[in-house]
């Protein structure tokens, strides 16, 4: 087959998902709300098939939640959907179909690779891309004018996780050494790349004594883990997806590699329902660092309230949260742009400062670079396969249990 014919026919497969979302109507997420009068069309680029289909769905199910709940507050937004099927270059490819189909704002990609291929479009056209999740330096320091973030680096969730971290070793806690598996791609290399400097700065005296890389499509980790597991290492530093992370898990009961514990720098998945529901028990203990939810907030508590009517099977959690902050951040342009029209919703980032909102940190706003500089890391533990705020101790729901237990003693 020639390489046209197969571009053309993953174009097909990635705009299937396009529309006003039908593809997935069966899967029980509500009716699209459509605008009114101006309003602009949306374009929200996700992984809704394929290796990063868990966080994608739930990223969507936020998405679609937000919709609805602002729709009732007076902002009506008409979404069209497209699906990435969890390959990178596809973020250009559907966010050129978007465009093309006359949306004047984009949301995604989730994936950092798809969100990079995705700005690319986005600044060819002039058409600002607010990014829900995705966390590669990349995104705001190649010179992207339509890029608005509201999701951290990578790098700069390592060093705040770092500061966490390093505050929870002590007494029976103190691991000397460390091995690092992650994935290899565009997200997991910056964040391995970044955790040893941040350790470093934070004064976290823990040895890394290897790397180990392996491919984000991988369906058996023995191999890697067996190599973390002869290292003897006291900590293991995943830096995962859901699958992979559930993988990893595995093989470590499997292999009874017990570790003082297992942290996760910047990780999604192990706060995923779909990790805590193959796991099980096994799941609990599981410590990462990632942006979140601000529990405390009477905003929050209602989302969360709404969710579980909407939801009820499913778990709120980073994906779905920044979801539904997308569309605030949308929602909040459009409302002061009056304006369909890419120009006046770029202008209208430009000056967001939303205080009200959902994810732990402060204000929404967005530096020259198009980045949210306010969004807060806390730590999370999975404690009776629920992921608990451990840290810090203004939004703390929970205390962390260090060192892990063996997993021969999980009742």
């Amino acid at each position: 087959m020639s390489k046209n014919r197969q571009t053309n026919r993953t174009r097909r497969r990635v705009l299937a998902a396009g529309g006003a979302g039908v593809a997935l109507s069966a899967l029980g997420f509500p009716t699209v709300l459509r605008a009114q009068g101006a309003a602009p069309k949306v374009g929200v680029i996700l992984p809704l098939t394929g290796v990063l289909a868990f966080p994608g769905v739930a990223t969507r199910k936020g998405t679609e939640l937000g919709i609805k709940m602002l729709a009732e507050q007076g902002t009506r937004l008409e979404v069209i959907y497209a699906d990435t099927e969890s390959k990178a270059e596809n973020g250009r490819v559907a966010a050129e179909k978007l465009i093309r189909d006359g949306c004047t704002i984009l949301v995604g990609a989730w994936d950092s690779g798809a969100t990079i291929s995705a700005a690319q479009a986005a600044e060819a056209a002039k058409v600002p891309l607010v990014v829900n999740v995705g966390s590669a330096p990349q995104i705001t320091e190649q010179g992207f004018t339509q890029v608005f973030r509201n999701f951290m680096r990578s790098d700069q969730i390592v060093s705040r996780g770092a500061g966490l971290f390093k505050n929870m070793l002590g007494g029976g806690f103190q691991p000397k050494t460390a091995v690092m598996l992650h994935v290899n791609d565009t997200f997991g290399q910056a964040v391995a790349g970044a955790t040893k400097g941040a350790w470093q700065k934070a004064g976290i005296d823990i040895r890394i004594l290897e790397t180990i890389s392996y491919d984000a499509r991988a369906r058996d980790l023995s191999v890697e883990v067996a190599k973390a597991r002869a290292t003897g290492a006291d900590l293991v530093a995943p830096v995962t997806r859901v699958n992979d992370a559930i993988l990893i898990v595995r093989e470590m009961v499997k292999q009874d590699y017990n570790p003082m514990a297992i942290y996760g720098p910047s990780s999604p998945g192990p706060y995923e329902k779909a990790f805590t529901d193959a796991l099980g028990k096994y799941a609990n203990d599981y410590l990462v660092s990632v942006p979140w939810y601000d529990p405390n907030r009477a905003l929050t508590k209602r989302v969360l309230d709404r969710w579980t009517k909407e939801f009820p099977n499913d778990r709120f959690e980073l994906n779905s949260g920044f979801g539904w902050e997308g569309m605030l951040v949308v929602a909040d342009a459009v409302k002061r742009a009056q304006s369909s029209k890419p120009a006046d919703l770029h202008a209208a980032l430009r000056r967001t400062r939303i205080e009200d909102h959902i994810m732990y940190g402060g204000p929404i706003e967005f530096d020259p670079k198009g980045q949210n500089p306010n969004i807060g890391v806390p730590m999370l533990q999975v404690q009776n396969q629920q992921p608990m705020v451990v840290a810090p101790a203004d939004v703390a729901q929970a205390k962390p249990v260090l060192p892990m237990r063996r997993w021969s003693e999980r009742s």
